[in-house]
């Protein structure tokens, strides 16, 4: 079998094994392999082709995979929360009084039916509360100051 097919067959499985680990790790040294297949279907000796292999690898390693795993930490935050899931945990002021049945709040600019997260609370006009979660268009809250 010749050298190129050697190569090209571990780029392969390299790359293979970089889908079920996802180190980042095993692509580079995929790709490293994949450029020595280049390098021996051209013709090169074997061990001219280790010489790419180790420094194509170490080049990888060393200077994309810092990059690489920098972009994976940030990929790993939190995902910002979109439409009304974005409310929750803001506070919102009481426009018309909220009991366990109904009222009414404004956050921001909008006016909004609410219901106390607490059934048994009423939370009287005027007072401050946080919005616990939204269900449907009615946002549950609770008081800031409860005794």
């Amino acid at each position: 079998m010749e050298a190129w097919v050697v190569w090209l067959i571990l780029a392969v499985a390299l790359g293979v094994a970089e889908i079920f680990t996802l180190t980042t790790a095993l692509a580079l040294l995929g790709a490293s392999a994949l450029l020595t297949a280049g390098v021996a279907a051209v013709g090169l000796p074997l061990p001219l082709q280790l010489l790419v292999f180790a420094i194509a690898s170490a080049a990888g390693i060393v200077l994309v995979r810092p990059v690489a795993a920098r972009h994976m930490k940030q990929s790993n935050l939190p995902s910002q929360r979109f439409g009304v899931q974005a409310l929750v945990g803001r506070s919102a002021y009481v426009t018309h009084e909220v009991t366990g049945r109904g009222g009414r709040i404004r956050i921001g600019g909008e006016e909004w039916t609410a219901r106390a997260y607490d059934e048994t609370l009423v939370i009287p006009e005027g007072a401050t509360v946080d919005v616990i979660q939204i269900e449907g268009a009615t946002a549950l809250v609770y008081p800031r100051e409860h005794a």
